[in-house]
C-alpha cells in the first residue's frame, strides 16, 4: 500500500506522492483508452459533417426533375400585385423538415426562381421550379390569373456557353442599401397599386425596367434572377446551446424599439418625468414614423430568403457596359427609399477590383468569374451548395413588387403576351 514507506527513505513525502501518481496513471489511461473510439466519432463528425450535409444534399438534388415555365401574360391585366402576392405566399413552404430527412436523405426547402429575360429585346417571365411542384405552382397562377398561359419551355440558359475570344459576359449579384435589414424596400403600396387605380393613373415601378429590357439590341441578352425560399427560425440564440430564434425579425423589434426610445421588456415609450411622475412621450419625425409604420407592416407578412442575381452577356464588339450593367442596375432604382431601403450591387463578388493591367495576365481572372457567374446562374444555386451566398430577406409584398405582371399600361411591344382575351362559348349556338 502507499502508506507502506520504507523507513530509510530521505524524503518520504516525495515517496508517497510518486507512489500515489504512478498508481493513478493505469487507470487514467485505461479510462482514456475505453473513451478514444467515441471521442474519434465525435471528431470525425465534427470534421466531416459539412461534407456528408453537402453529399447527400447534391445525391438529392441530382436526382429531382427541373422544369421551367413560361409565363404569357393576359392581354388586359387590371389586377394589382396583390394578385401576386397572394401567388408567392403558396410557395412559402417550411413545414415537414425533421432532422432525419435534411441529414440522411438531404431535403431541403424548396426554392424557386422568378425570372424576368430579355433575349435581344424580348421580354419574357418564367419561373423555374421542381417537377413535382409544377401543379401547385400553376394553379396557384390559374386561380388568380384565369387568361394566363403556362407552358414548359426549355432552359434558355442552355444554348448560352461563355466563349473568351468572341463574348463578354458580366454577373451582378444585389444586396440591401441598408445596413440594418429591419427596413423594407418601397413597395407597390407605396405607389398606391394597392387600391386598384384606372390604368391611365397607375404608376408602377417595375414600369421603367420592363421598358429597359424592351430596349435591349440584337446579340444582347440581359437575364434577372429571383431566387427565394421560405424564411423560418432557424438562426442560433445568443446564450443558448440550442436555441433558436429569428434574428431578422429580432433586428426589426429591436429597430422599432430604438426610434420609439422604448425599453424592450416593459414596451414603455418615452422617458419618465421626476417632477410630475408621468412618463414622457418620445418626439418623433413624421419619416420616423413613416419608418415605423413600414417596419411594422413588413413584419405582419410571410417572409422569404432572398437572392437576386442578373446576367449581362454579349458579342465582344457590341458589349456595352454603361448600358448593360449600369442599366441593370439603375433598373431597381424604383424600389430604393433614402429612409427606408433598396438594392445595391453586392460588392465585387463577380468582378474582381483590377488598378493595373498586370493584375489580371489576359484575363485570366475575370473570365473565370465570368464562367463562375453563369454556372451559378445556371443552376440556380444560391441558398445551398456549390454557389452557397448569404441571402436576404423579403416579405411577400416587397417580392410582389420587383415580381409582378404590368397591366396594360406598359406599352412595351416586345412583351410577350397572349394575343386576345378568351372568352367562353355563348350557351345558345346552334348545334349540328
Amino acid at each position: 500500500m502507499w502508506y507502506n514507506i520504507p523507513m530509510f527513505s530521505p524524503n518520504p513525502l516525495a515517496s508517497i506522492e510518486t507512489t500515489f501518481f504512478s498508481s493513478l496513471i493505469p487507470g487514467a489511461f485505461q479510462m482514456l483508452l475505453s473513451i478514444a473510439p467515441i471521442a474519434l466519432v465525435i471528431l470525425l463528425a465534427l470534421i466531416f459533417w459539412d461534407l456528408w450535409v453537402e453529399y447527400v444534399q447534391g445525391k438529392q438534388f441530382l436526382g429531382l426533375k427541373y422544369i421551367l415555365l413560361e409565363l404569357k401574360l393576359p392581354r388586359d391585366t387590371f389586377k394589382s400585385p396583390k394578385a401576386m402576392e397572394t401567388v408567392l405566399n403558396t410557395l412559402n413552404n417550411i413545414s415537414g423538415e425533421n432532422w432525419f430527412s435534411m441529414y440522411w436523405k438531404g431535403e431541403t426547402r424548396p426554392w424557386y426562381s422568378l425570372e424576368i429575360v430579355s433575349i435581344e429585346g424580348q421580354v419574357k417571365f418564367f419561373i423555374w421550379t421542381e417537377d413535382r411542384r409544377k401543379s401547385g405552382v400553376m394553379s396557384s397562377l390559374y386561380s388568380q390569373f384565369p387568361e394566363i398561359e403556362i407552358a414548359e419551355r426549355e432552359d434558355y440558359t442552355r444554348c448560352v456557353h461563355f466563349d473568351p475570344k468572341t463574348m463578354k459576359l458580366s454577373c451582378i449579384e444585389f444586396a440591401l442599401t441598408n445596413k440594418s435589414p429591419a427596413y423594407p424596400i418601397k413597395t407597390y403600396v407605396d405607389y398606391g397599386l394597392d387600391k386598384d387605380p384606372k390604368e391611365e393613373f397607375k404608376v408602377d415601378p417595375m414600369l421603367p425596367q420592363i421598358e429597359f429590357l424592351g430596349s435591349v439590341p440584337p446579340n444582347q441578352q440581359i437575364w434577372i434572377q429571383i431566387l427565394i425560399r421560405g424564411h423560418k427560425k432557424e438562426q442560433h440564440k445568443p446564450g443558448t446551446l440550442f436555441g433558436l430564434t429569428d434574428s431578422w425579425r429580432d433586428v426589426s423589434l429591436k429597430e422599432v424599439n430604438e426610434i420609439l426610445k422604448r425599453d424592450k421588456d416593459t414596451k414603455v415609450a418615452g422617458t419618465r418625468d421626476e417632477a410630475t411622475g408621468y412618463t414622457k412621450l418620445p418626439s418623433i419625425t413624421e419619416g420616423e414614423r413613416e419608418q415605423v409604420a413600414a417596419i411594422e407592416r413588413r413584419l405582419g407578412k410571410l417572409a422569404f430568403d432572398v437572392g437576386i442575381r442578373a446576367i449581362y452577356v454579349a458579342p465582344k464588339e457590341a458589349f456595352d457596359t454603361p448600358f448593360g450593367v449600369g442599366g441593370t442596375i439603375s433598373s431597381f432604382s424604383n424600389y430604393k427609399s433614402e429612409n427606408l431601403n433598396g438594392f445595391k450591387p453586392n460588392g465585387d463578388k463577380w468582378h474582381p477590383r483590377l488598378t493595373y493591367p498586370w493584375q489580371d495576365y489576359k484575363n485570366m481572372r475575370r473570365n473565370r468569374y465570368s464562367k463562375l457567374g453563369l454556372a451559378a446562374y445556371k443552376r440556380r444555386s444560391y441558398f445551398y451548395t456549390p454557389f452557397k451566398a448569404q441571402p436576404f430577406v423579403l416579405n411577400s409584398e416587397e417580392l410582389a413588387t420587383i415580381y409582378h405582371f404590368p397591366g396594360s399600361v406598359s406599352q412595351t411591344p416586345s412583351l410577350e403576351r397572349v394575343p386576345s382575351r378568351k372568352a367562353k362559348a355563348p350557351g345558345n349556338l346552334p348545334v349540328a
